[in-house]
């Protein structure tokens, strides 16, 4: 069962990469266990975010967002996941009740269940407004929790200064890591190659089996 906030936050997939050595098209669509690997990412954090979106570069996208709303990067150059987490921003903290945003890749088909649950507590026990699994005592922060207080100097950064990336935006700003244990499955495990790719086949496979 998901271990979620009493109010769950909303969530955003980052979907607007692309990989050559994944082969042409979006890496999000990838076959991964007979499915585009994005699905996988959406059942794991369907009953941990609402509303669930899909982050793309631009309007002009090949992935099945499975009905979910997708928001486009409010900037055309392509800078990294910074970008893509402002321009989610700009859609949820529109709205009231919203006041954190759930971010996460759209390569991470092993996703823990309470990602969104140990993120949440841990920010409200050390009150900081960003929060940041870490595995191995490495912090993982495209796996990341954030307060809608921080939306001023994301914008700033991505805006201003042409900034792209997560750990430059975590430098300017107070945030609590979540160590997570070890498990038989790395929780996020980026599937980036061929070789992450059929890693996760039998990962899955094994999973199953096991299930």
């Amino acid at each position: 069962m998901s271990n979620s906030p009493p109010l769950k936050p909303a969530g955003v997939i980052l979907a607007g990469g692309r990989s050559s050595r994944l082969g042409p098209g979006s890496k999000a669509m990838i076959s991964l266990g007979g499915q585009p690997m994005i699905h996988h990412v959406i059942q794991r954090l369907q009953l941990q975010a609402e509303p669930l979106l899909i982050s793309t570069q631009d309007e002009h996208t090949d992935i099945d967002s499975q009905d979910l709303e997708t928001v486009q990067d409010a900037v055309k150059s392509h800078r990294g996941p910074l970008t893509g987490l402002y321009s989610a921003m700009q859609r949820v903290f529109g709205n009231e009740g919203q006041d954190w945003l759930l971010l996460s890749p759209c390569d991470a088909p092993f996703i823990p269940p309470d990602l969104a649950g140990r993120l949440y507590e841990q920010a409200m026990k050390d009150g900081k407004p960003v929060s940041v699994a870490c595995y191995e005592e490495v912090p993982q922060p495209t796996f990341s929790l954030w307060h809608r207080s921080v939306f001023s100097p994301v914008e700033e950064a991505v805006m201003t200064q042409g900034r792209g990336g997560l750990m430059y935006m975590l430098d300017q700003l107070p945030y609590c890591a979540v160590d997570w244990p070890a498990t038989r499955i790395a929780p996020f495990f980026n599937v980036n190659t061929r070789a992450d790719l059929q890693m996760a086949e039998r990962l899955l496979d094994a999973d199953k089996a096991t299930g």
